[in-house]
């Protein structure tokens, strides 16, 4: 175990067994990791035993910590629990976190004898219920605007008790007048019939309109009973309102009519997009959707249980069942007893493999990809965006600025002929093909891959040179030492110096550079490499093509093709009438002449170059 910080090493020498979790520090004192542990001391010592059994990004995160602090809980659930929180709060560089996820609003049932519901994007800890988050203002604004429609709740902002009401502090407003409040200020309404009417609303910002338009029903035909008809119209009005909403942006899709949550993810870079489907009755009645970051390195499965704990932090309703778009990464029936025991029922987590469930994961997974093509459609319109690969490649090459440039350089031929070598140019993560350029070798015939990337090299920036071009930040060699070292010798005779460069070995991807004897070897995963990879196989790919039409050329070239006043029609004349080039060669002038149809020049120029 290795940790250089003395107060470090002490500290890990006395960890608790106990489960709990612990948070990583850099030197700045900023928490830059939050992780749980069913057994604190074993956990957190792994993450300081030796760095080649762990991923790249746990190896970087632990050069950065410079302290730690634990704290014991008394089981695994309040473990992951209480993490879910801390990264919430401090979300930690190296965490997977969802970002923004404090500016979105929440329906706001107040707790006081007459409740208030409103929208609000402040969490006041006081009674109050929250429904939500709303992830799409618009279809919040519709929902209020219906729901008062429906039920008739006060609109105006006082707190309202018995005492304020026996004042009578708060008089009657216009909206009483028009249907749309019961009265409380002045006891018009009980505070128990009022209630009543709040739980209502409560089921139907929830989706669970089944049971309520049943009660509705029941209740309007007890009140016709009564011949209390006012009443009862009122609440039949009620009724077909409620079936409007419910019917017009919903769309069953599960005939069992329960209750369910649909979460899928869709990922780039380092950026990831969460979607969860709330499904009430068998209908899907909303759909919210969150960023994630920090992603980049981290399993499909990580992500999703990241934002499953995230988002039920502050979710107050829960359904029996969850469906997932990918198995969790190890958590699954931690989460599932966290859930249950939230719920006071039984949670279940399940990936469908099949049937309307499966469609319907599908059409949440779509929707995911879609909402976040738009986030990156965002970035990339951005006049700073820098893309997230050619980040992480500055990241694993430790380069001063970030590659925005990059021009890469193979070889093609054929035992030395027909050689050509292609440079292809990529601009901020993506090919940029009108700089493509392609190199006829000159200098050599016979097969020296160095010698003629020597030449390419050479011949590329000896004219950026003379041309006062800028030089790309970075350029990337086909090919291992051998080919990396003729083309840093190409710059040295330019005088070229600190220009970064490269080489990418295909056997092993492992890279090379200039006064480094080993090779540097970036993870399998990294989207710096994947982006080097694209890099070297399109100017691979560039130059093969080159490479075959220069060869399909040499190999139709015929001899006739070089004799003056031999066109492309009179050669194509030539071989239909005679043949072949051997019968070409032992015709006589006359033939030529005739047959032929050539002048007695031409002729005479062709027997003669023939014959050579």
């Amino acid at each position: 175990m290795s940790a250089k910080n003395p107060q470090l090493e002490e500290k890990l020498k006395n960890l608790p067994t106990e489960p709990g979790v612990y948070l990583y520090y850099n030197n700045q004192g900023k928490v830059i990791y939050v992780g749980k542990a069913k057994s604190l001391r074993s956990r957190v010592r792994n993450y300081f035993q030796d760095p080649r059994n762990l991923d790249p990004k746990t190896q970087r995160l632990v050069k950065h910590i410079a302290n730690l602090h634990t704290i014991l809980v008394d089981s695994e659930v309040e473990a992951l629990i209480l993490e879910a929180n801390l990264i919430k709060e401090h979300k930690p560089r190296y965490n997977v976190v969802l970002k923004d996820d404090k500016s979105y609003p929440f329906i706001r049932i107040t707790n006081e004898p007459f409740p208030q519901v409103f929208v609000t994007r402040t969490l006041v800890k006081d009674g109050s219920r929250y429904l939500g988050p709303y992830t799409e203002v618009k279809h919040l604004r519709h929902i209020m605007k219906t729901v008062r429609k429906i039920f008739p709740i006060r609109s105006c902002r006082f707190f309202l008790d018995d005492q304020v009401i026996a004042a009578r502090k708060v008089r009657l407003c216009l909206d009483y007048h028009i249907k749309r409040c019961q009265g409380p200020c002045e006891a018009l309404v009980s505070q128990a019939e009022y209630q009543d009417m709040i739980n209502q609303v409560e089921r139907f910002l929830k989706g669970k309109t089944r049971d309520l338009v049943k009660e509705l029903e029941e209740r309007m035909t007890r009140m016709a009973g009564e011949m209390n008809f006012e009443e009862a119209a009122r609440i039949r009005d009620q009724i077909h309102l409620i079936e409007e909403f419910n019917f017009l942006p919903r769309k069953v899709v599960l005939g069992d009519l329960e209750d369910r949550d649909v979460f899928a993810i869709a990922r780039e870079d380092d950026d990831a997009c969460g979607v969860v489907f709330k499904i009430r009755d068998g209908k899907v009645v909303g759909r919210q959707h969150f960023y994630l970051s920090a992603v980049a390195e981290n399993p499909d499965g990580e992500i999703l249980e990241t934002f499953l704990k995230q988002y039920y932090l502050k979710i107050d309703y829960l359904p029996r069942q969850i469906l997932m778009s990918t198995e969790l990464s190890s958590e699954h029936t931690l989460i599932e007893d966290w859930l249950s025991k939230e719920a006071g029922y039984k949670v279940e987590l399940a990936v469908p493999q099949k049937g309307d469930k499966h469609k319907l994961v599908k059409l949440c997974t779509t929707n995911a990809k879609f909402l976040l093509d738009e986030l990156m459609l965002q970035k990339f319109q951005r006049n700073d965006h820098i893309a997230f690969n050619v980040e992480d490649l500055q990241k694993h090459l430790t380069l001063e600025k970030p590659p925005i440039r990059i021009e890469g350089f193979d070889i093609s031929n054929i035992q030395g002929t027909d050689a050509v070598a292609s440079m292809v140019c990529f601009i901020n993560g993506r090919a940029r093909k009108s700089e493509y350029r392609i190199f006829k070798i000159r200098s050599k015939s016979t097969p020296d891959d160095f010698a003629m990337m020597h030449e390419a090299v050479f011949r590329r920036y000896k004219r950026r040179l003379e041309e006062g071009e800028p030089f790309p930040d970075l350029i990337l060699i086909d090919g291992g030492k051998g080919q990396l070292g003729s083309a840093v010798q190409a710059l040295a005779e330019l005088g070229i110096e600190n220009q970064p460069i490269l080489g990418l070995a295909k056997r092993l991807e492992e890279v090379f550079v200039p006064g480094r004897q080993d090779p540097i070897i970036i993870s399998k995963r990294a989207s710096g490499l994947k982006l080097l990879q694209q890099v070297r196989d399109e100017a691979h790919r560039f130059a093969l093509g080159h490479f075959r039409k220069q060869h399909k050329k040499s190999v139709l070239k015929s001899p006739l093709d070089d004799i003056e006043g031999i066109g492309p029609n009179r050669k194509t004349h030539l071989l239909k009438t005679f043949g072949s080039l051997k019968r070409i060669k032992e015709a006589s002038l006359e033939d030529l002449t005739g047959k032929g149809k050539l002048p007695e020049k031409v002729a005479r120029i062709l027997m003669e170059a023939l014959r050579e």
